[in-house]
């Protein structure tokens, strides 16, 4: 295994673990798996930014990942 794919590999790893905590993931404004994210950050040619939601407690509850302009 590539280096890359272990990368890849982590990153969906990681993306899986925070979805199974019960953590909802968007996408561009959409509701979306690990899957769905950990593909278009590793494939797209554009930056992905996350934006942690959290509750009334300091408890996280989403990640919104959105893409980057960059000019």
């Amino acid at each position: 295994m590539t280096k890359s794919e272990k990368k890849d590999k982590s990153i969906l790893s990681s993306l899986k673990c925070i979805s199974n905590k019960g953590i909802i993931l968007y996408l561009d404004g959409k509701l979306a798996t690990p899957d769905e994210i950990a593909y278009r950050c590793i494939n797209d040619k554009a930056a992905y930014m996350p934006d942690y939601i959290m509750d009334d407690k300091g408890t996280l509850k989403e990640i919104r990942y959105d893409k980057v302009v960059l000019e």
